[in-house]
């Protein structure tokens, strides 16, 4: 999705939107990445809470996405 993306520098509270100059598209193909990838259904109303990783990492916890996935 942002392949020049230094993802070891991102800010946990800063919106994606600002730190990886993601538009709508690029933020919707990022959700449905996340759903593919981690194998959980996001409804597209709950994606506002994707907009920062701390909120990814929020959001996914309280549906049981593991923090040690992917399995080794």
């Amino acid at each position: 999705i942002a392949p020049e993306a230094d993802v070891a520098s991102l800010q946990p509270e800063v919106r994606f939107r600002d730190q990886l100059d993601f538009d709508s598209v690029d933020f919707m193909n990022f959700a449905l990445a996340l759903q593919e990838a981690l194998h959980v259904e996001i409804p597209e109303i709950d994606f506002v809470e994707l907009g920062t990783l701390n909120g990814c990492i929020r959001y996914l916890s309280l549906r049981g996405v593991s923090e040690s996935f992917p399995p080794a």
